[in-house]
C-alpha cells in the first residue's frame, strides 16, 4: 500500500492535493520573507531525511527534491512573483523593487550603514565585489554573504549538503567542465537544468548547458565551499563510472524483465547461432590500449636490434660490415599493426 507522505510526514490535509509550495513548506500564503521560507525547509527536510535509510527511502528522496524545488522557487525574486500571480496574488508597482547587498544587510541587522560605507570603500581599493569584501573585512560569513547576493541577484540560495543532485543530470557533466567553471549541476526543473553557481553565469556555460540537455539553465547561488566539496563528493574519481555501471545493470535488468514475457526461442534457433554470442568482449580502456600499442613498437625495435648484433652478425653474416634486417621490418611491422589495431580504431 503506498503511503501518503504529504499527510503522514508533513501533516498536509488529504483536500490539498497537490499541495502548493506554501503548504509544502508549512508557511503562510504568499511568505515574502526568505528567511522564513529557508528555515521551514531545513526542518522539513531534516525531517523527510529520517526515512532516507528506511523502507520508504525512495519516496523520501522525491519529497526532498520536491521540498528543495518549492524552496528555490519561494526565495527566487521574480519566479516567486510568477508563482504568486498564479495563485491569484496582486502585486503593487512598487514591490518588485528589490535591495543590494548592503540595503538588505542594514535591513536584517546585519550589518550597520557604517559598515556598508566601510565595505564599499575597501571593495572599491581593492577591487573586490561587496560580498568578497564583508568576508575578508570578516563582516559577514560565507552564507550570509552569498544569501545577501542572491536577494540582490533575485535568484535563490542552496546549501548542497541539504540535497541529492541527480545522477542522470550529473552524468551529463564531466568533472573538468563543472572545475573550469567552478558549478554544481542539482536537477531539472521546470524543464530548465538548475545549476549551483558562487555568482551569475556567464554566457559560454549558458551555452554549453543548452547544448548538452537542449534545456536552458536555471543557475541558483551556493557558496564557493559547498560546491568544491560537493565536486569532491560526487565527482571523485570512480564515482560517475560507478553511476554508469548501475544504469548499465539496470537497463540490462530491464531487457531481462522484458524479454521474460516473450516466447522462448527454439533449441534449434538457439543452436545455429555462434557461440562467440554467449560472451561479449568487454571493452577495453582507449588510454590502456595505446600504452600497450606502444610497449610493442618499443620492443619490436629492441628485439630487432637483438637478433641482429646478436645472432646474424656473429653467427650468419659474420663478415657482413652491417646487419640491419629484422629491426626495421619487426619494428615498421609492429607499428603498422599497432596503428591499425590501437589507434585507428579509436577515431
Amino acid at each position: 500500500m503506498a503511503i501518503d507522505v504529504y499527510k503522514e510526514w508533513l501533516g498536509i490535509p488529504e483536500e490539498f492535493r497537490p499541495p502548493t509550495h506554501y503548504q509544502l513548506l508549512r508557511v503562510v500564503d504568499f511568505e515574502d520573507d526568505p528567511g522564513k521560507i529557508r528555515a521551514h525547509y531545513k526542518k522539513l527536510n531534516a525531517h523527510v531525511r529520517k526515512y532516507a535509510t528506511g523502507q520508504f527511502s525512495v519516496e523520501s528522496q522525491e519529497l526532498l527534491n520536491e521540498l528543495a524545488k518549492a524552496m528555490l522557487c519561494l526565495t527566487d525574486g521574480e519566479r516567486k512573483r510568477e508563482y504568486d500571480e498564479s495563485l491569484g496574488r496582486e502585486f503593487e508597482e512598487d514591490e518588485s523593487a528589490h535591495l543590494t547587498m548592503g540595503q538588505a544587510a542594514v535591513k536584517q541587522n546585519l550589518l550597520s550603514r557604517d559598515q556598508v560605507k566601510e565595505i564599499e570603500q575597501f571593495a572599491e581599493r581593492r577591487g573586490l565585489e561587496f560580498r568578497d569584501a564583508s568576508v575578508q573585512m570578516k563582516l559577514l560569513d560565507t552564507e550570509t554573504a552569498a544569501r545577501l547576493l542572491a536577494e540582490e541577484k533575485r535568484m535563490a540560495f542552496i546549501d548542497i549538503a541539504e540535497l541529492i543532485p541527480d545522477d542522470d543530470v550529473l552524468d551529463q557533466i564531466p568533472r573538468l567542465l563543472v572545475k573550469k567553471y567552478q558549478i554544481m549541476p542539482l536537477f531539472i526543473d521546470d524543464d530548465k537544468v538548475l545549476i549551483a553557481c558562487p555568482d551569475l553565469p556567464d554566457h559560454e556555460l549558458e551555452d554549453e548547458i543548452r547544448l548538452r540537455f537542449a534545456l536552458s539553465m536555471r543557475p541558483v547561488i551556493a557558496t564557493p565551499l559547498s560546491i568544491n566539496q560537493a565536486i569532491n563528493k560526487y565527482y571523485a574519481p570512480g564515482v560517475r563510472d560507478e553511476s554508469l555501471a548501475v544504469k548499465k545493470a539496470e537497463a540490462k535488468q530491464t531487457g531481462k524483465e522484458k524479454s521474460s514475457g516473450k516466447k522462448e526461442t527454439s533449441k534449434s534457433e538457439t543452436k545455429s547461432k555462434p557461440e562467440k554470442t554467449k560472451k561479449a568482449a568487454a571493452p577495453a580502456d582507449p588510454d590502456q590500449q595505446r600504452k600497450v600499442g606502444i610497449i610493442i613498437v618499443c620492443w619490436s625495435f629492441f628485439g630487432g636490434y637483438l637478433l641482429d648484433n646478436y645472432l646474424l652478425k656473429p653467427i650468419l653474416f659474420p663478415k657482413a660490415s652491417v646487419v640491419l634486417f629484422l629491426m626495421p621490418i619487426l619494428g615498421i611491422g609492429a607499428a603498422v599493426y599497432v596503428y591499425l589495431n590501437y589507434f585507428a580504431k579509436k577515431r
